[in-house]
């Protein structure tokens, strides 16, 4: 079943700012009516299309232009999970958030969707909860999804990229440490990330993605097998081995330190001044006091600043970041942060930044 729901005119608010274009992907008539009631009372958006069905959204997607998909996992048919990659290729450029009752913290089905390419999730509530806190919360992250792709969408694609500070030069000296911070978009950007990345680099590698604690050992797990290698959910004192994965907790941001010539890892409680736990910056700081120019970080999508303080020390000590690319990020916020800064000597998309990882270990020069 597909609905349009397009309508002539009225599609912006003042004089130039576009509604926030979305199509509700639920087999639920009254989850549809619940949500496009919830919606549609904020100016700020436009239901354009409903579904029933994965397959009927892959179909509505080729006639009608989106921002967002709010997509269901328990559906008929071949089901929410299974659908996301097609209607992320049939969307056009459109995030996914996942709006399902499956979507629990720590759930199997919430982390295989992010790796396949779903924005964000949310819990969908029992009947008669919807209203209160839930509304917030999803009309605060539909605001900051669907703003993100509307200014990537209004740009003339013959205009000139967005101003970001100098580009540094790289490091080309032996590798000790490689750190990635992600939050909205990271788990589908980490993916691509590790599907590039040499199988042997020599150094740890410790990852900081913004997830609720109950998510970490379902994340670890999944992408160990996406990473071909052994990923673990970090405690304080763990030994960091050349090329294992270690995860900052979700309550807990990850550190770094070096003691008898072996680096260990170190659990950080206190929540950092970007407001976040886990926190890329004390991860990227830690790297950059502990091991200076043998430390590279990686930062990728995700909303807000975090990891900023985080490079700069970094960079201050002699160290090496990356960032992602705006065009293959889910939310360019804390890539550009860091690019906006000058402290990136590389923005790429993640499969790229791998490449060019993989060139530094090698010792070819980065250009």
């Amino acid at each position: 079943m597909v609905q349009s729901l397009a309508r002539s005119g009225g599609a912006y608010r003042g004089h130039d700012a576009p509604r926030i274009r979305l199509m509700l992907v639920d087999d639920s008539m009254v989850a549809r009516a619940v949500l496009s009631r919830m919606i549609t009372a904020d100016d700020e958006f436009e239901i354009v299309a409903v579904a029933g069905t994965g397959e009927d959204a892959v179909a509505a997607l080729a006639q009608v232009r989106v921002d967002i998909v709010l997509l269901d996992l328990e559906m008929p048919g071949a089901g929410g999970l299974k659908s996301i990659s097609a209607i992320i290729a049939a969307a056009r450029g459109a995030k996914v958030l996942i709006v399902s009752s499956v979507a629990e913290e720590g759930a199997e089905e919430t982390v295989a969707a992010l790796a396949l390419g779903a924005a964000d999730t949310l819990p969908k509530p029992g009947t008669g909860r919807f209203n209160g806190r839930f509304s917030e919360v999803l009309l605060g992250k539909l605001r900051a999804l669907g703003r993100a792709n509307l200014s990537g969408s209004v740009r003339s694609p013959v205009a000139d990229p967005p101003s970001v500070g100098a580009m540094r030069a790289m490091n080309d000296g032996p590798v000790r440490l490689l750190a990635l911070g992600a939050s909205t978009g990271g788990i589908h950007a980490l993916t691509s990330f590790f599907q590039e990345l040499p199988a042997r680099i020599g150094a740890p590698i410790l990852v900081t993605q913004h997830l609720p604690e109950p998510f970490m050992a379902v994340f670890a797990r999944q992408l160990s097998q996406a990473a071909g290698r052994e990923a673990l959910v970090a405690e304080d004192g763990l030994r960091l081995l050349p090329d294992r994965i270690v995860i900052a907790p979700g309550n807990a941001s990850l550190g770094v330190e070096v003691g008898g010539g072996k680096l260990v890892a170190r659990l950080i409680r206190q929540r950092s001044a970007s407001g976040f736990l886990p926190s890329v910056d004390p991860m990227l700081a830690s790297a950059g006091a502990m091991l200076g120019p043998a430390a590279i970080g990686v930062v990728l999508s995700g909303m807000g600043r975090d990891g900023l303080a985080g490079a700069m020390a970094l960079v201050g000590a002699g160290g090496s970041v990356l960032v992602q690319d705006e065009a293959s990020s889910a939310v360019w916020g804390m890539p550009r942060a860091v690019a906006d800064a000058g402290l990136a000597c590389a923005i790429l998309p993640p499969l790229r930044i791998a490449r060019r990882i993989a060139h530094r270990i090698g010792e070819v020069e980065c250009k």
